[in-house]
């Protein structure tokens, strides 16, 4: 399979210099690669086209989302270069390591039912903040197949058009929803031992661990939704409503009406970081036993996040909205 077969579809909103490290990375080769602009107000148009991409710009009157913008590029892909058998979906903030188009290439010619490819995902400034660090823990998944992906991933044009790509208007989460259908058609991700590219996630502060972990939530409200003969995300909505609405309701009010000592149960969510901490198996990481604590921590707090964002969801929905959950 050359070169020529595959391309790139890169996806942001104001990315700045990220932007341009991105396209960089994956311009070249014979490769046609489409950034689809979410309503930028940066150079980021302009940027891309001197650099050589081809631009979609969404419509300013629909709503913004991530997935409706891989579908746009996608399908732009399909209709203006239909020999293109494999889609390199990159998000506009990660930069492309050299060697992952080959192997995912590879590996997709390998196998019928192998549609989706993904690889390592790292943060480029891990130790810049402990948020980045949780999240270049975040991505290092277990090698081999695989539930879902993220959004750096490639994948088979003919899958994406078996089930008519993302959905639109999933806010968050739609790369798990479109590997949920692929799967019950009987198709395969697979993570590869490979490194594939460079993430700047850029949280530097607590609101923005908030925003990114309350969006974790919406997708799980929105999954659940979607799906809920198949109890899609059933198991994640009621871990956060357990933990991080009920046990703490519920131990507040014993500890009000009953006897103060009650309290004392808030100390099950140290002993929970304590659980996690010591179970932690992370890919091919080797953890300190500070960031296995920091890490526990974050489990267990993202729960309250979490929650908020199911709430969220279902207001979203009853009302018609669709509203972006940003954190950068």
């Amino acid at each position: 399979m050359s070169a020529a077969a595959v391309g790139v579809v890169a996806i942001g909103r104001n990315e700045g210099d990220r932007l341009r490290r991105c396209l960089e990375s994956v311009l070249g080769a014979g490769r046609v690669v489409v950034y689809v602009d979410s309503g930028s107000t940066d150079d980021s148009l302009e940027m891309a086209r001197k650099l050589g991409a081809e631009v979609v710009e969404l419509d300013l009157s629909i709503p913004f989302t991530a997935a409706r913008a891989r579908n746009a590029g996608w399908r732009h892909l399909r209709s203006a270069y239909p020999e293109i058998e494999l889609v390199q979906f990159l998000d506009g903030d990660c930069e492309l390591v050299p060697g992952w188009m080959e192997t995912a290439q590879v590996a997709l010619a390998g196998a019928e039912s192998l549609v989706v490819v993904c690889g390592r995902r790292r943060e480029r400034f891990p130790e810049a903040t402990v948020y980045n660090q949780l999240c270049d823990i975040e991505w290092d998944t277990p090698i081999g197949e695989a539930d879902s992906c993220g959004g750096d991933a490639m994948m088979k044009m003919s899958a994406l058009v078996a089930v008519d790509g993302f959905d639109d208007t999933s806010i968050a989460g739609e790369e798990p929803e479109l590997c949920f259908r692929l799967r019950e058609k009987g198709l395969t991700i697979q993570r590869l031992d490979h490194e594939m590219t460079l993430h700047d996630a850029n949280i530097t502060r607590f609101r923005q661990w908030w925003q990114r972990s309350k969006r974790a939530g919406h997708a799980y409200a929105g999954n659940f939704r979607r799906h809920p003969e198949a109890g899609f995300r059933r198991g994640q909505i009621r871990s956060a409503y357990f933990w991080g609405l009920v046990l703490p309701l519920n131990i507040f009010w014993l500890g009000l009406l009953l006897h103060p000592g009650l309290l004392l149960g808030y100390l099950v969510y140290p002993l929970q970081v304590l659980r996690i901490s010591g179970h932690l198996k992370n890919g091919g990481q080797v953890l300190s036993a500070k960031l296995r604590i920091f890490y526990a921590i974050n489990c267990v707090a993202s729960k309250f996040p979490h929650v908020a964002g199911l709430f969220d969801e279902r207001k979203s929905h009853r009302a018609g909205r669709v509203e972006l959950i940003e954190y950068k």
